[in-house]
């Protein structure tokens, strides 16, 4: 790797010394840095035990913090131009740690439940009795329990599982005659069994047995067998699991922390005995998520609108809740996946926050623009198969083209429309995601489904090319064909702006910059389905004004007025989440995705008005003319209605109506029609 020394200097306006064997002869440099108590941050993650080692010979040494520019930023066909791209991600690693969230506690006292045949599930039991308080679920009677009871045994079949470390909620019903906790283990049932339905399982072979129920008589009073027992319900809390169902009890694509389902995997076996022993005690981890019921686009008054968090949600933290939902912060594992599909931003990814992300994103871009470099493209990565797929490709292939500035994030699934225009607004000319193909299949879906609206977008302004690539592999040589075969697409100059933690923030920002500096001025764009804009019609013959919509309306995108019957509409604020099409009793209300990009967009426009009826009495308005015409038609033939002044009344407001049937003594009312 052949790095420019006067080119890192001016960017970062001091001297710059590049050094070739700091973790060797040139050590004593870090040491003297850390003896002058510097900020050290060491761009080289091989020899961090070594390095850590010595700043703990310093009392005073600060931290040190590690990234790495060998595999991610040098080794490549083209690492003479790598300049740029080193700069910028020496940059990155200095910027001050973003400020903690929130965190979620666990608490774990080594309650432990081996669930799945007794010859797998009791040999692992004795192996880990002795660390963890263990308990045991027999599903199949495939061995002889052991001579000593060291551990509760029980046998049966789950009916539920839930919960997470520290508090999983387990019920199974036992099936067997024979309670395995009851049980003294004294062999009398056995020598009584005249067909040897029993054996040293102590579990009666149902398909054996003749119901002699000698084996009842010979437990006597132990009542450990009991034939009318049925399907017996229990229910026990545990804080860890161990299933070896040849099917995992939990279907999530991503368990909860605490359970574990290896199969017959000897390598995840190995991993669930290792982590179990480390399981005990109190921990902590990040809130990964801020939740604003009050722009939730889920539901209202019962009728379902918006469900893609809820869909998306790999861990199955995520629950409807009435008019909003719910999230389970022990289950949440951090994806991201539910703020990058939430078109409203009522949830938002807080590790890290949108503005903590913006800030790295224009260091980055910013640093590599002053290096010298062009057509950027930032290539985000988890931190353990997409860091090591990068790190294979640069060992043993062509590596990273110069352009490529890999960023490493908690998951990839957090990246969304405001964050993919946000950076090619800040003059970037690319962004790719790197996917394990052993993720969710709905993070992919989700992802490739941002991808497409955030490029219709820039394809609609003029900006062409291939902006946004998913990298769906593990495959080092398919990976780098696909990064290598990706050319420069348009890019604009860098905006100023700041993300936002609000979601629609910061894309309003976006579309204003890219918009300026795009090829084309066109007025509205048509999105792809399912996207977060767009606009509505109603039918005028239809719809009755009756508001529904109004109410429904979780955005404010629906408003009504309060002195006259009038209908309007801000398509900015809209999320197109339905609830207003649902809940309209006339099915008057038709969505259109599409982003309007004229001043329109943010006024209040009329959808539908109508002449207001005023009140045949007062003359007060109360209703629409329609609306009012509407109803006396239908109840004009009503046996209650026709030739009465009931009929009249409809035409009355509200007060109006109650005093002329205070004035109506003699009237006939409904009560006594009906005696």
């Amino acid at each position: 790797m052949a790095l420019d020394a006067r080119a890192l200097g001016e960017v970062f306006a001091e001297r710059t010394v590049i050094h070739h064997g700091l973790c060797r002869h040139e050590s004593h440099v870090l040491d003297m840095a850390l003896r002058a108590g510097e900020e050290v941050t060491v761009a080289c993650t091989q020899e961090a035990a070594l390095f850590e080692t010595i700043a703990s010979t310093h009392a005073k040494a600060l931290p040190v913090r590690f990234f790495n520019i060998r595999e991610f930023g040098g080794w490549s066909a083209e690492r003479s131009g790598a300049t740029p791209k080193i700069a910028a991600l020496i940059k990155a690693a200095q910027l001050d740690a973003p400020e903690p969230v929130p965190s979620v506690s666990y608490r774990s006292d080594g309650a432990l439940l081996i669930i799945g045949p007794a010859k797998t599930a009791l040999t692992w039991a004795d192996k880990l009795a002795d660390g963890l308080d263990v308990q045991v679920l027999l599903t199949s009677a495939d061995a002889e329990l052991p001579f000593t009871r060291n551990y509760p045994v029980f046998s049966g079949r789950v009916s539920s599982l839930s919960g997470y470390l520290g508090a999983f909620e387990v019920t199974w019903q036992q099936a067997n005659p024979i309670d395995l906790e009851l049980c003294v283990r004294c062999n009398a049932c056995i020598r009584a069994c005249p067909e040897s339905a029993i054996d040293f399982s102590y579990q009666v072979d149902l398909d054996k047995c003749q119901s002699h129920r000698a084996c009842v008589a010979a437990c006597g009073d132990i009542k450990a067998i009991d034939f009318a027992r049925g399907d017996l319900e229990r229910s026990e809390r545990f804080d860890l699991i161990l299933d070896f169902s040849d099917q995992p009890l939990l279907t999530m694509h991503q368990f909860p922390q605490g359970y574990f389902a290896p199969g017959r995997d000897a390598a995840k076996l190995a991993f669930a005995i290792a982590e179990l022993g480390q399981m005990v005690g109190e921990f902590e981890k990040p809130k990964f998520f801020a939740y604003k019921e009050k722009i939730c686009a889920h539901s209202r008054s019962e009728i379902t609108g918006c469900t893609k968090c809820i869909d998306v949600c790999s861990t199955r933290a995520i629950a409807s809740d009435g008019d909003h939902v719910k999230v389970e912060p022990h289950l949440c594992m951090g994806c991201g996946a539910c703020a990058t599909v939430c078109p409203s931003g009522a949830m938002t990814y807080s590790y890290p926050r949108m503005s903590d992300m913006g800030k790295r994103v224009k260091a980055l871009l910013a640093t590599y623009r002053e290096a010298g470099g062009q057509d950027a493209m930032l290539l985000f990565h988890n931190p353990t198969s997409g860091r090591d797929l990068i790190a294979c490709a640069a060992r043993h292939g062509k590596g990273l083209p110069a352009r490529v500035i890999p960023v490493e994030i908690h998951h990839v699934a957090a990246v969304g429309i405001d964050l993919l225009l946000g950076i090619i607004a800040m003059g970037a000319s690319q962004v790719a995601s790197i996917s394990s193909p052993d993720e969710s299949s709905e993070y992919r879906t989700a992802l490739r489904s941002q991808m497409e609206i955030a490029e219709t977008i820039l394809q609609g302004m003029g900006l062409g090319g291939v902006h946004f690539r998913l990298l769906a592999s593990d495959d080092p040589a398919a990976f780098e064909r696909q990064l290598w075969a990706l050319r420069p697409a348009a890019a604009v100059p860098a905006a100023s702006f700041a993300f936002s933690n609000d979601k629609r923030t910061t894309l309003e920002f976006a579309f204003e910059h890219l918009l300026r500096h795009g090829s084309r001025r066109v007025a509205e764009i048509a999105l792809p389905t399912g996207s977060p804009y767009g606009t509505l019609t109603v039918d005028h013959e239809a719809c009755t004004l009756c508001m529904s919509c109004v109410s429904a309306c979780p955005e404010s995108a629906l408003m009504d007025s309060p002195d006259y019957p009038r209908l309007k509409f801000v398509e900015r604020n809209c999320v197109q989440c339905g609830l207003c099409e649902k809940t309209c009793p006339e099915d008057a209300i038709t969505l259109t995705t599409r982003l309007l990009l004229t001043p329109e967009w943010k006024q209040e426009r009329v959808l539908n008005e109508a002449e207001p009826f005023n009140c045949v009495s007062c003359g007060k308005p109360f209703a629409t003319r329609q609306m009012v015409d509407n109803m006396t038609a239908k109840l004009a033939g009503h046996s209650m209605f026709a030739g009465s002044a009931a009929l009249h009344r409809l035409r009355m407001c509200g007060d109006c109506r109650v005093i002329d049937m205070m004035k109506a003594k003699q009237e006939v009312s409904i009560f006594e029609v009906t005696k």
